[in-house]
């Protein structure tokens, strides 16, 4: 195994951190107020954690795993477990396409703890083994417990009913395995529906709160041999989980209690940090925080009965690296404390620091700054301070709550709903955040008052009147997120995918793209279709790459731009296939790759401010980057009969770009033709191929565009 270190001056900023950080908190002991310790001993509590929460995050994100996936032994034998209780059928659908269309001969299982017929008619259909039990003790642990029993792979993948693996799942994990010490081969947890609670999306960039976890820590509890089993996307080995007795039960998080057990027995674990499978990230708050309570309350049970810090069989690294777990869901009583700080100082008029502002000022401002770019830039760009502490503010109840995982030794299992639900208990939820605002605003008054009448000096005043309106400003932002996340009127994610499509009406065919995509409808935008109106039927044609999906459409809007404004007609499409009958080509192809961001040009990450001003300084940049207007265009293959349907993107300060769906016969001057303005405008071009775009059907291939030059 390789590792990836920081930079010499990332390295130099966290020594300097460390050391000024323990001299902050060695001096800030004698700048507590011993009159009113019950406001000044809990605000040093809440610095000293989190300290000490920085150094255990320096320690699982400095060195960092990188890891080559080898091919796997052949003969291989693999069982597939997809666990249910009250998913969909639609849900087990894709998932169960998934599963069974990856390479490599495996035998692909629906655990069934719903009991229901109709999932049973599904694993019919799609050829899968069906297993039920007459209980559902011990829930999800149980119910692959029961698997184990009547299944006989010698290495089990494992996935949740909404995450469906890429192709290459078992070809990319199976061969760590090679290595007979090895337990498991964990992999991210990534997720398709962007929209979700999870996710902020911007221009260029799409955020979720959980790659920071997958894309970075993970690797660095992987450089220790500290990673996680997280119970989906992963492969793990038959006999090392029966020598501990099966998946552990004790606890409501039976992935990383397995893992410890696991490693506490010697074995070895993998962390492939490539996402191979892609889920259902929690649509609203509701669902958010009732997934962040299972699992710290989960971790609660783990930490009290397994004793990590002082239990026999793990490393030093381990040790640490589950200690930093169970600790990060005390969290929220240090945002308590943060939170209350600024109202308790204005409306009892008793500040809980005794220190010169200048000095205090001076010193909190250097640790504070060293310690957010340490985390920036330890995270790797995946980190995002500001948002970080939007959903720490939303959560710090919820985990809270879960400490109560220390002393009850039973709780019970909370399957994450999947589903998109039309509403949430959105107000509930966020009842301790607005009972903290509200405490906030009306100290705000109270604490104007005592600066005018001089019972609090006007320099403490002013910082926490700054506080006080940084904890509001964050608590309106945190409240209008998940009021906009409340309700979901789609029944479906969309994919925003453009992917050429064509109408056909009366014989007559129209080319266009698809601007949202989901295996139930689409919008269509392109050329017109005279005589389609709402609730009319049209045939539709999506060209994947390596076939095209056939299908009748209803349209649900029909919306004609006025004329000679150069718009295109959009189109709302109702499929109208029988899933009974449908192959699954456009669910296979939609579900189970990350061609949404790769198409979009959109960026997980973000520059940290040090490597940024590094690269100002080496007069390094980044490419050009991916405009968003796009078109769709005919393409002429002389070897092949009839035009090929393409998309192309205008792409800033460069050539524009081809998607095709097929790899092309590159001549010069080919011609392409796209409908503009209602007419066909033709050119001769020739192409320069620049890469391809995987997906689970095949590749998009693409290709730079460049005006055909003749020769004079």
């Amino acid at each position: 195994m390789k590792t990836e270190l920081p930079k010499r001056y990332v390295a130099w900023l966290v020594a300097i951190y460390v050391a000024c950080g323990l001299v902050y908190m060695i001096w800030r002991i004698g700048t507590m107020n011993a009159t009113v310790p019950w406001l000044s001993i809990p605000l040093y509590a809440a610095e000293l954690y989190g300290y000490l929460s920085g150094l255990l995050f320096v320690l699982m994100t400095y060195r960092l795993s990188v890891r080559e996936s080898q091919p796997p032994a052949p003969g291989l034998k693999v069982d597939v477990f997809v666990p249910t209780y009250n998913e969909s059928v639609d849900l087990l659908r894709r998932t169960l396409l998934a599963a069974k269309r990856m390479d490599y001969p495996h035998e692909t299982w629906l655990l069934d703890d719903g009991r229901r017929d109709s999932m049973r008619t599904l694993a019919e259909e799609l050829g899968c083994r069906y297993l039920d039990r007459d209980n559902n003790a011990h829930a999800k642990a149980g119910n692959l417990n029961n698997a184990l029993q009547f299944s006989s792979g010698d290495f089990i993948a494992i996935f949740d009913a909404d995450h469906a693996p890429r192709k290459d799942f078992l070809v990319k994990t199976l061969g760590f395995f090679r290595d007979a010490g090895v337990a498991f081969v964990q992999t991210p947890q990534d997720f398709f529906n962007i929209d979700s609670f999870n996710h902020r999306l911007g221009k260029k960039r799409v955020w979720d709160e959980q790659a920071l976890f997958f894309k970075i820590i993970q690797r660095g509890k992987d450089a220790l041999n500290a990673a996680f089993f997280c119970g989906s996307c992963a492969v793990i080995r038959r006999s090392a989980v029966q020598e501990i007795g099966g998946f552990a039960t004790e606890t409501v998080t039976e992935d990383v209690h397995t893992a410890i057990k696991l490693h506490k027995r010697g074995y070895r674990s993998v962390y492939y940090a490539e996402s191979l499978a892609f889920g259902l990230a929690p649509h609203s708050i509701d669902t958010y925080l009732k997934q962040r309570m299972r699992w710290g309350m989960g971790a609660m049970q783990v930490f009290r009965r397994e004793n990590v810090l002082f239990g026999h069989g793990l490393t030093l690294g381990q040790r640490l690296n589950y200690f930093a777990s169970a600790l990060f869901f005390f969290e929220g009583w240090q945002k308590l404390v943060f939170f209350i700080t600024p109202p308790a100082v204005f409306l009892s008029g008793q500040l809980p620091i005794v220190a010169p502002l200048d000095l205090f000022l001076m010193l909190f401002c250097l640790y504070y700054v060293l310690s957010m770019l340490v985390h920036l830039e330890l995270g790797r760009g995946y980190n995002s301070l500001l948002l970080s502490e939007q959903y720490a503010m939303a959560r710090f109840f919820a985990f809270m709550s879960t400490s109560v995982g220390l002393f009850r030794r039973n709780i019970p299992f909370a399957v994450t709903d999947k589903q998109l639900s039309d509403t949430g208990k959105m107000w509930l939820w966020l009842s301790p955040l607005l009972f903290l605002a509200g405490l906030t605003a009306a100290s705000v008054p109270v604490g104007l008052y005592r600066i005018y009448t001089g019972s609090i000096p006007l320099g403490a005043g002013v910082v926490t009147f700054l506080w006080t309106s940084v904890t509001l400003l964050t608590a309106v932002v945190v409240a209008v997120f998940a009021h906009r996340h409340a309700s979901n009127r789609r029944a479906e994610y969309r994919f925003p995918l453009r992917v050429p499509v064509t109408l056909t009406l009366d014989g007559n065919a129209y080319l266009g793209l698809t601007s949202d995509l989901s295996p139930n409808g689409a919008l269509y935008i392109g050329e017109g279709v005279p005589g389609l109106a709402r609730g009319g039927m049209v045939d539709i044609a999506i060209h994947l790459p390596n076939l095209i999906v056939r299908d009748v459409a209803q349209a649900t809007f029909v919306r004609d731009p006025a004329a000679n404004t150069g718009a295109q007609t959009q189109v709302g499409l109702h499929f109208q296939w029988d899933k009974r009958g449908n192959t699954g080509a456009l669910e296979t192809f939609l579900f189970g790759s990350r061609l949404q961001l790769d198409m979009g040009n959109l960026t997980e990450t973000d520059t940290p401010p040090l490597t940024r001003l590094a690269e100002l300084l080496r007069r390094e940049g980044g490419g050009p980057s991916l405009a968003q207007s796009w078109a769709a265009g005919l393409l002429m293959q002389p070897l092949r009969s009839g035009m090929l349907p393409v998309a192309i993107a205008t792409i800033e300060g460069t050539a524009p770009l081809l998607f095709s769906s097929i790899e092309l016969d590159l001549n010069p001057g080919t011609l392409l033709r796209q409908p503009v303005a209602g007419q066909q405008m033709e050119r001769t071009v020739n192409l320069t191929p620049t890469g391809k775009l995987t997906t689970p059907t095949g590749d998009f291939h693409l290709y730079q565009i460049a005006p055909h030059v003749t020769a004079a």
